[in-house]
């Protein structure tokens, strides 16, 4: 059975991907910037909703964790009607995608997917916001992610009281996938207090290489990502001369970091058939599992990359169901 090269997807998620993937077109410069002006008008934000104003149970503010580099985060708090059952919360500490260039934690589709997060684990969820590219390169996005944990072990307060962040978990889509990664190879190598990290939830995860895979090839068409736009996302974040074969993009490739003695998280990988990146993300799971980590693979062959925007999608659902099973795996395993 041939593969899939167009996905079946209701008209309204094929309207609003293809509007998703015209604001990184007309955006970014062929001078490899992007004209944050025009982005300004274009990339809707959603403000945070304190106690006073939560929405479906769930209740946001933001907290300022070094404001010479604008690193901070979005706070998700669950109501206190679901906290009154439970003594403690597991801590969710998301790092949006966007090819580390767009999006932030208030940008309206990052806003929605960490609020429907944190009301249906529960969970508290602290949704990072790192420096973007140009601006910034690497390694700057993976030391925003270690700078946001060490905060977080020393100021456990801000969490609120029924955070446990003994029990953590790194998430990420994307780049955010990408960059939780990295977070994740280097956290050993870190002296936390209390912060420990238990598990790590990668979604359609942005990786790549000087290779062509046969899904790149392939899904030429499809929205959002395209070999064109990732090369342009690693041009602008990876450090001038270097290839895809950096360690940061190919993380199993002829530069990578071996992780075999590391003390890496039990891993939940999703991915979906109509994602250009799918060969990467699959050859990402082969390679955890070689380096001798626990990891689960989860697949929609029908969905294109970010199809978890939307809500509705009975794909988002199960991915939800399956997240909030691995969280729970992890947590009995703790006791």
């Amino acid at each position: 059975m041939a593969l899939e090269t167009k996905p079946r997807l209701p008209w309204k998620v094929r309207f609003s991907t293809s509007i998703l993937s015209a604001i990184s077109d007309i955006t970014g410069r062929s001078n490899g910037t992007i004209n944050r002006r025009l982005l300004s008008f274009i990339d809707w934000k959603m403000p945070p909703n304190p106690n006073s104003k939560s929405i479906n149970g769930v209740s946001s503010s933001d907290v300022v964790v070094d404001p010479t580099c604008n690193l901070w985060f979005r706070l998700f708090l669950p109501s206190s009607s679901t906290t009154a059952t439970t003594k403690s919360l597991p801590v969710i500490i998301f790092f949006h995608g966007g090819g580390y260039a767009y999006m932030s934690p208030s940008s309206i589709p990052y806003h929605m997917l960490c609020r429907l997060f944190c009301r249906s684990f529960p969970a508290i969820v602290v949704s990072v916001n790192y420096g973007l590219s140009p601006e910034h390169r690497f390694p700057s996005q993976y030391e925003d992610g270690l700078k946001i944990l060490k905060f977080l072990d020393q100021n456990v307060d801000v969490l609120g009281k029924y955070a446990d962040i003994s029990k953590c978990f790194l998430a990420g889509d994307s780049a955010g996938g990408n960059l939780a990664h990295h977070v994740a190879a280097r956290v050993s190598l870190e002296d936390f207090r209390v912060l420990k990290v238990i598990g790590l939830v990668s979604i359609q995860p942005f990786f790549g290489g000087e290779e062509r895979t046969e899904s790149e090839i392939r899904l030429k068409r499809v929205p959002i990502c395209s070999m064109d736009k990732t090369d342009w996302y690693w041009k602008m974040f990876l450090p001038d001369g270097s290839n895809r074969d950096h360690e940061a993009s190919n993380v199993c490739g002829p530069n990578a970091m071996d992780i075999s003695n590391v003390d890496y998280p039990n891993t939940l990988v999703c991915v979906g058939g109509c994602d250009p990146l799918v060969d990467w993300q699959k050859r990402y799971y082969e390679w955890l599992r070689k380096s001798g980590k626990e990891v689960q693979l989860i697949e929609y062959p029908n969905m294109v990359h970010a199809f978890f925007y939307f809500p509705d999608l009975p794909e988002t659902l199960d991915l939800i169901s399956k997240v909030k099973d691995f969280m729970i795996k992890q947590m009995v395993a703790m006791n």
